[in-house]
């Protein structure tokens, strides 16, 4: 039992500076107890209770704007008042980056999820305006004083520097702003109920269950669609949950949420993490009990269409009966000396695939008979060959889309590739055996000004599928995309990731 006592003591050790791991084996308390009795304290889930901070710089040194997909930041960032204190608060690279490509200066940029400051803080260095609240009185405060500071007038980047304003409101409700008075919204939402943020704070969205809080941030959404201006953007960062050793796919659900709400989606960002241990334990582990480490989050970027300007764009549909399957036979090869371990993979760029089959292969086939089958516009193969089709029973099929990977089928017919796809599982599942695995890799593409998330749409369709259910979720890159071109920056992110959906057979399926 840890009493009052035990916890000042506690408290204290934490103020010198112990360690979450050694109070963790001094006073025999788990991590979600820790964080309980540091609410408790200070009213805030944080990693350090908090001291005076010095300045040393108030940007990021040699910073460059992000041009593709995939974002990865090794060093989280610590210019100005920015630091790791608040659980689960963004790295200050990704407002920065969403700031400078979606606003102006002077512009209004929202954030109703503001935790400790960090969007706040940015929007003061960048010159924007900046309206920032939480539903914690106690997170409130602290962003107060990480804005409390002075920017020389020789370390400005723009002149005129904008206070930003502070209240605690609820996200679900903006009844205080007019319609299409913002001009930016960029938020981090709490993951259900991964990390609680307040002690037991009513309305708290990080005490709420899975269900509950797609709910409740329906109405986040609607009330986002109403105060942003018409063409403008919405940055939400939110990531996936697991459950019983399967992903439970929060990011696409949240996708859907903000798209019902009126949004289009104008961009897809997967947010690598590095804090994921891979190694050792972790390693083994991941390996025994066949599951990956979350290593990645989505930056959804929204967009409120202009008012009357709903019209779609003419696809360049390839014919019916075009995109067919074919088998694909690999070559045996010698196993690969490590697998990976997260749900980031990012695989050499002149032995991507090789790398990639080698690793699904050995992970989900257990050396048991597996069946790979990929997609082509214009195959000479008529239909799957009958010589390869699998009669007896196997522990994998892996279905391919090659043609999303080469742009000039960005204009894809995607009621065709979705039912070709679903078609494709369908037949070819009933050859796996109970708890074998169907992978698809599948990539999103552009159509016009907005993304196709067709990994999404993948999920959403197998949603109800009652013998397959999901695994994993993986995000594929290549290790050269970050010496990409700048004119990226004018013509939008180069979409350079692809995914890996994992579904396993129930053993009643």
């Amino acid at each position: 039992m840890i009493t009052n006592s035990i916890e000042k003591d506690i408290l204290k050790d934490k103020e010198r500076g112990l360690t979450d791991v050694e109070l963790g084996k001094k006073y025999k308390i788990t991590y979600r107890q820790l964080e309980k009795i540091i609410r408790k304290s200070v009213g805030v889930s944080v990693s350090v209770i908090r001291t005076e901070k010095k300045i040393k710089t108030f940007y990021p040194k040699d910073f460059k704007q992000e041009t593709t997909t995939v974002w990865s930041f090794k060093n989280r960032g610590n210019w100005a008042t920015h630091s790791g204190e608040y659980r689960g608060n963004w790295s200050p690279y990704i407002p920065r980056n969403v700031i400078l490509k979606y606003s102006m200066p002077e512009e209004v940029v929202l954030d109703y999820f503001c935790g400790a400051g960090t969007t706040a803080v940015e929007a003061k260095l960048l010159g924007r305006r900046c309206i920032a609240f939480d539903i914690n009185d106690k997170a409130i405060e602290l962003a107060k004083q990480n804005v409390a500071f002075e920017i020389p007038i020789k370390e400005r980047l723009y002149h005129q520097i904008f206070e930003p304003e502070f209240a605690v409101r609820d996200a679900r409700d903006l009844s205080f702003l007019i319609d299409n008075s913002v001009d930016l919204i960029c938020a981090h939402p709490p993951y259900a109920n991964i990390i609680q943020y307040t002690n037991h704070k009513e309305g708290d969205l990080s005490y709420f269950d899975f269900e509950h809080f797609l709910t409740e941030m329906v109405k986040v959404a609607e009330e986002s669609h109403r105060v942003l201006k018409p063409g403008k953007q919405c940055a939400i960062l939110i990531g996936d949950m697991r459950k019983h050793k399967h992903v439970i796919p929060l990011g696409f659900k949240i996708i859907n949420v903000f798209l019902n709400a009126g949004f289009k989606l104008k961009e897809l960002i997967i947010k690598r993490q590095h804090n994921c241990k891979t190694t050792g334990f972790w390693y083994a582990n991941s390996i025994k009990y066949n599951f990956l480490l979350l290593a990645h989050e989505y930056l959804p970027i929204f967009e409120k269409p202009v008012a009357h300007d709903y019209s779609t764009v003419e696809e360049s549909a390839f014919p019916y009966g075009s995109v067919l399957p074919f088998t694909e036979n690999l070559p045996a090869k010698r196993k690969l000396d490590t697998l990976e371990s997260t749900t980031v993979w990012i695989l050499p760029e002149k032995d991507f695939e090789k790398y990639l089959n080698k690793n699904i292969i050995e992970r989900y086939s257990y050396e048991k008979p597996y069946r790979i089958i990929s997609f082509a516009l214009d195959s000479k193969e008529n239909n799957l060959n009958s010589k390869e089709a699998a009669i007896e029973k196997g522990s994998l099929l892996f279905i391919k889309t090659p043609f999303l990977i080469d742009k000039a089928f960005s204009n894809v017919d995607m009621g065709l590739y979705l039912s070709s796809i679903m078609d494709t599982i369908q037949q070819e599942s009933i050859y796996l055996e109970n708890s074998g695995y169907c992978v698809v890799q599948t990539k999103d593409v552009k159509v016009g000004d907005y993304v196709e998330p067709i990994a999404k749409k993948i999920v959403d369709l197998l949603s109800d599928n009652k013998n397959l259910y999901l695994k994993e979720i993986v995000i594929i890159t290549n290790e050269s995309n970050g010496h990409l071109a700048e004119k990226y920056k004018m013509d939008g992110l180069k979409i350079n990731h692809q995914y890996l959906l994992v579904y396993e057979k129930r053993k009643d399926g």
